[in-house]
């Protein structure tokens, strides 16, 4: 198994968690929409690609709308729209099944344009030194379940968590392996700001703006 391939931590591939229904932006595609003239599935992939040992993305429904990714897309095989554990089980399921070598992904939400640049290293570092198995972003006092760091092996019990114990809430399922937070500052803006609303996305064009693009 390959240890690493990126300086500094083990080889990490990168899920673009695209599957939400988008209801407060009125539907359609939340990472289509644009902040700052590009859209926020480009500003997330431009920051996560020099991080991540490949991407891929989840997401329900046509897979072609995200075709000109040129990225596997794949999508949840528990029904009912059970949300974004769902979707990092099929990360975790493709991963095994098609990058042995990797041992760890990184799940991010796609309606964050300003995703930090060392997300991933900082993740590791924080599990690593908590010693525990998973980790997960924070800014300010907020915690972040989605923006996380996930173990390849851990795939059985997540799935049996989801299909026998219908669980859906992130933080129930960590907690009971173990996650650590890696903290982010929230000046000069929250790097994790996602835009849910049309209000948000004009928040993020202004934060575009005024930091030069962030």
């Amino acid at each position: 198994m390959t240890e690493r391939s990126k300086p500094g931590y083990p080889a990490t591939l990168g899920v673009l968690l695209a599957g939400g229904l988008a209801r407060r932006m009125g539907g359609g595609d939340k990472p289509l929409k644009t902040v700052g003239g590009r859209t926020i599935l480009d500003r997330v992939v431009e920051r996560l690609a020099p991080q991540c040992d490949g991407l891929i993305v989840n997401a329900n429904g046509d897979p072609d709308r995200f075709g000109f990714l040129g990225f596997p897309v794949v999508a949840d095989d528990v029904p009912g729209f059970a949300g974004p554990l769902a979707g990092i089980l099929a990360a975790l399921d493709w991963t095994a099944a098609h990058r042995p070598d990797i041992a760890w992904v990184l799940s991010v939400a796609t309606d964050a344009p300003f995703l930090p640049r060392d997300l991933v290293s900082r993740l590791h570092i924080a599990r690593q030194e908590a010693g525990v198995p998973l980790a997960c972003a924070q800014s300010g006092e907020q915690t972040h379940p989605v923006i996380g760091l996930w173990r390849v092996d851990l795939r059985a019990d997540l799935r049996h968590a989801l299909v026998v114990e219908d669980m859906r809430k992130i933080d129930r399922w960590t907690a009971r392996h173990g996650v650590a937070a890696a903290l982010w500052p929230l000046v000069p803006y929250d790097p994790f700001f996602n835009a849910n609303t049309p209000e948000d996305l004009a928040e993020a064009d202004a934060i575009a703006l005024r930091h030069h693009d962030a």
